[in-house]
């Protein structure tokens, strides 16, 4: 049994019901392939001991309990440096990124996409090369650059480099190719100044996009350690203190899945509200006018 869908510019598309089934089972097995990490996380970190270590393992906990999170809060309790300061450090680190970031990197895709100047095109390319690096490769350059500035075992050697994520400058850029010159050349003609096009017009057209980027930058901020620059107990972020609690061995494994769960939540929030705005981004991020 066919049907008939009609798309744009009035061609008629036949699409059989067993196959649109066959699209949508096939659409589900995926679906449940990359939810179960998540389905496990969650259960793990709610086994008591003796599940834990059971083999082969069990995806859903038979006997949830809390006491992992207990004993992670009472582990952190103990430490010199309050668990509240962990956390303070790594909200502010990443606020602080995430933020500049997005303007940084949207005032400099908005010159380089609006803005006809020489070496424009040189510059852009060589943000593209440098999404082809890890963050391995740069590391040494990194911390020599920080320690010339002397922002070693501050939080500038974290938020300043978080600045200048290519990924979050190509993305933003792509979009920004998108709106058309003929509406900012309009806002000119009736006496907008630059700012103002940039903020009240290029800003909120290009929301799906920085959101976007504030998804991957609060991600890699908030998993930060930051071990190569931070030295000072009271300025290391909460990744690390949580860490270092995962050495202890195997008697600490249901705290060490408690915190596999504690650092995930907080970028996969982020991601479930703002799914939508990533996957209109992605889908425009190589369309031109």
């Amino acid at each position: 049994m066919k049907r008939q869908k009609k798309l744009k510019g009035g061609k008629r598309l036949n699409r059989s019901y067993g196959g649109d089934a066959f699209i949508y089972s096939l659409l589900a097995v995926f679906g449940l392939f990359f939810v179960f990490p998540l389905v496990f996380s969650i259960n793990h970190a709610f086994k008591p001991l003796n599940e834990i270590f059971l083999f082969p393992p069990n995806v859903f906990v038979r006997r949830p309990t809390i006491n992992n999170f207990q004993d992670l809060f009472i582990i952190m309790s103990k430490s010199w440096v309050t668990f509240s300061r962990y956390i303070f450090n790594t909200v502010f680190v990443t606020a602080v990124g995430t933020a500049g970031l997005i303007i940084v990197a949207s005032m400099g895709a908005f010159v380089v996409s609006k803005y006809k100047f020489p070496g424009a095109k040189i510059f852009f390319s060589g943000v593209i090369i440098t999404l082809m690096f890890s963050g391995y490769v740069t590391a040494i350059p990194n911390y020599l650059i920080m320690a010339k500035l002397g922002w070693v075992d501050t939080y500038l050697a974290i938020i300043v480099p978080a600045f200048a994520m290519p990924m979050g400058f190509f993305l933003l850029k792509q979009f920004i190719d998108t709106i058309p010159d003929t509406l900012l050349e309009a806002a000119t003609v009736d006496g907008v100044k630059e700012w103002g096009i940039f903020i009240w017009i290029v800003l909120p057209m290009i929301k799906p996009a920085w959101l976007t980027v504030m998804i991957f930058s609060v991600q890699s901020l908030w998993n930060a350690r930051a071990s190569n620059f931070i030295y000072s107990e009271q300025l290391k972020t909460l990744p690390y203190a949580l860490s270092q609690i995962i050495t202890a061995g195997v008697a600490r494994a249901g705290v060490g899945a408690a915190i596999g769960l504690f650092v995930m939540i907080v970028p996969l929030v982020m991601f479930i509200f703002a799914q939508s705005n990533v996957l209109q981004t992605m889908a425009n991020s190589g369309i031109k006018e």
